[in-house]
């Protein structure tokens, strides 16, 4: 019960912090976007067709549009992609471990 609780209250507190300082990060370029712009190549950039069609292209969330309503639900949705991907690795590891003859 304990073990229960623990997740539940670490979930929590990610979806919170996701949720909550998310919309705060830092609008600085990341490392590959400050290469482009200094080896002035950045306006070339063409946004592939995978891209556009996807469920939140150009970081624009559907409902939400851009900004930091639109971050903090990218925050609050990218941690739960997370947190589901890792539950099912974790899972299909301790079946696989019961399973061994």
């Amino acid at each position: 019960m304990r073990r229960a609780i623990f997740i539940l209250c670490a979930v929590g507190v990610s979806l919170l912090l996701a949720g909550a300082v998310s919309p705060w990060a830092s609008s600085a370029p990341d490392g590959l976007n400050r290469v482009a712009a200094d080896q002035r190549f950045l306006d070339h950039e063409r946004m592939a067709e995978v891209q556009r069609r996807a469920p939140a292209a150009g970081y624009a969330v559907p409902g939400f549009g851009v900004g930091r309503g639109a971050t903090a639900a990218a925050g609050v949705a990218g941690t739960l992609l997370v947190l589901a991907a890792g539950t099912g690795v974790a899972l299909l590891v301790v079946r696989r471990g019961t399973q061994r003859p």
